[in-house]
């Protein structure tokens, strides 16, 4: 029955679909949408709202395909992305240890779900009942190599939309360089001079 494969995937994607229902609804005294959009903005992750959503969807969705057993790698794939992000925005510069705030517990959650990716959910799952299970060396390697890029690519395109946003605007042009409207050829017919 793959006992140890079925409790993994019920632990860790219920932990998940909870923390995914915090930063989307507020569920479970978590932030919801509003309190995950400035927690994305101050770790310079934007557009804050839609990275808020992002992370929300991956960890609940990311969860429930976990707890299913449905699609398992791409579900580690999308959950490993979390982690490393939050590894990564949040909990490197406190060291290891998480008494500290620290990344040990994203770290055993990126290893569980690597090794979840590479042995496939077990008999108990719909990948199994549908015939779908994908599994190997190979499935553990791209649901860890895929969750990197994605975190990647989520925090440069959070930087660069955050420094774009904080650029200075241009100055405006006048249309005429330096010179002096002439109120004699205004087109305001409101204006002595101007056409009407």
């Amino acid at each position: 029955m793959h006992i140890g494969r079925f409790l993994a995937r019920t632990v860790i994607g219920s932990l998940f679909i909870g923390h995914g229902a915090q930063k989307l609804f507020g569920s479970f005294g978590g932030p919801g949408i509003e309190g995950t959009s400035g927690m994305m903005e101050s770790l310079d992750m934007h557009p804050s709202r839609r990275n808020a959503y992002a992370a929300g969807v991956s960890e609940a969705g990311g969860g429930a395909l976990l707890l299913t057993g449905l699609a398992t790698p791409f579900a580690c794939a999308a959950l490993i992305g979390t982690m490393i992000t939050a590894v990564r925005k949040v909990h490197l510069p406190n060291g290891p240890w998480a008494a500290n705030g620290g990344y040990e517990y994203n770290v055993a959650l990126i290893a569980a779900l690597v090794a979840l990716a590479e042995d496939g959910p077990g008999s108990v799952s719909l990948d199994a009942l549908l015939g779908t299970e994908r599994k190997g060396t190979a499935w553990g390697v791209f649901a860890l190599l895929a969750g990197a890029i994605a975190s990647t690519a989520a925090i440069e395109v959070g930087r660069r939309a955050g420094a774009d946003a904080t650029a200075p605007a241009e100055p405006a042009v006048a249309p005429y360089g330096d010179t002096a409207g002439d109120p004699v050829t205004s087109d305001d017919p409101g204006t002595p001079g101007g056409v009407a």
